[in-house]
């Protein structure tokens, strides 16, 4: 008696979860509905395409920059441009975005396909007739129309190179990444075009790697650990836009001045940190032209016209030497 009890709990109890995840994805699905519907009626009525950006996060200058180029071309053309994200880095929340804009049968969705998992998502949308462009992160082996942003193996390689020049190849070096696993693309690319090109000096050995999953906080934490057991390390590379930042701190804890230190991204925070002499060199995207050439391809889609099957942005070096900046590396980040 008691067991069939326990087990008649126990189905109760999963039927109740079950049923309150349903009400909680559907109670999602109207709020994005009713966001795109008063998106749409702030526009003009004669918005014909309405497109969904789905960035990594809501706050961080980096996509705040593409969903400003983003805006910038919707301004020119008769679209509509509803940028979401979550306010933290969170790839099942993106997912789940991802979900609701399909479900709300937009015109174009611009995602960040930051792992495999967001392959099947692609090739849903796309099955259901939406065109889908990926940004910043490719799918290469989903049904996407095309991929707008960084080779990031070739920006690993730069970095590489740079730091063989500016350390005249001879460092001992610690890494700093956003994610080394194999469904991290962005950062695994990253690590590799870099350990592939100071594979080939003699002088330059990497002797710790630590995860920061996106976080300035787990970086300097990652940092301080590596500096603590290897008090020989004299360089660092963080593959994300905040791992800079958390190197720096853990640095200036442990009083250790003389480090080399390279980052990606023109952060202001990085900027600052780069006039000080705390960084070293920076690995500039382009943020604010994959925005808004994303919503171009996306209208070539629409319209029939032909596009290719990758658009590759501008990566560039920069030192204290290149301050101040100019033109799209600096468009809106030292403001």
């Amino acid at each position: 008696m008691n067991r069939t009890f326990i087990i008649y709990a126990i189905l109760i109890s999963l039927f109740i979860t079950t049923l309150g995840f349903f009400f909680y994805f559907y109670q999602q699905v109207q709020i994005f509905d009713k966001k795109l519907e008063e998106t749409n009626s702030s526009e003009t009525r004669s918005s014909k395409h309405h497109f969904v950006l789905i960035g990594e996060e809501m706050g961080h200058d980096y996509w705040r920059l593409v969903g400003e180029g983003a805006k910038k071309a919707e301004s020119r053309y008769d679209v509509v441009v509803q940028y979401e994200g979550p306010k933290r880095s969170n790839p099942d929340e993106q997912l789940k975005l991802f979900d609701m804009a399909i479900k709300s049968k937009v015109d174009g969705i611009i995602i960040q396909a930051l792992n495999d998992e967001f392959t099947p998502m692609i090739n849903k949308a796309v099955k259901k007739g939406i065109p889908v462009i990926t940004i910043d992160t490719d799918a290469p082996e989903s049904m996407r129309s095309t991929y707008i942003g960084t080779d990031n193996y070739k920006a690993g390689q730069m970095a590489g190179q740079a730091l063989i020049e500016d350390t005249d190849g001879k460092a001992i070096i610690g890494i700093v990444t956003g994610g080394m696993d194999k469904d991290n693309h962005q950062h695994q690319l990253r690590l590799e075009g870099f350990k592939d090109t100071i594979a080939q000096v003699e002088g330059i050995k990497i002797v710790a790697m630590a995860e920061s999953n996106l976080s300035r906080v787990k970086a300097e934490e990652k940092a301080y650990e590596m500096l603590t057991e290897h008090d020989d390390i004299t360089a660092f590379y963080g593959t994300s836009s905040l791992d800079g930042m958390g190197i720096v701190a853990a640095a200036n804890n442990l009083n250790k001045n003389d480090l080399y230190v390279m980052t990606f991204d023109t952060l202001t925070e990085n900027i600052r940190l780069l006039k000080k002499g705390k960084i070293d060199a920076i690995v500039g995207q382009q943020p604010f032209e994959m925005g808004e050439k994303s919503i171009e391809i996306m209208l070539d889609l629409l319209t029939g016209n032909s596009v290719q099957d990758v658009y590759q942005t501008n990566v560039t070096i920069i030192r204290t030497s290149d301050l101040p900046l100019k033109g799209s590396e600096r468009m809106g980040l030292l403001d």
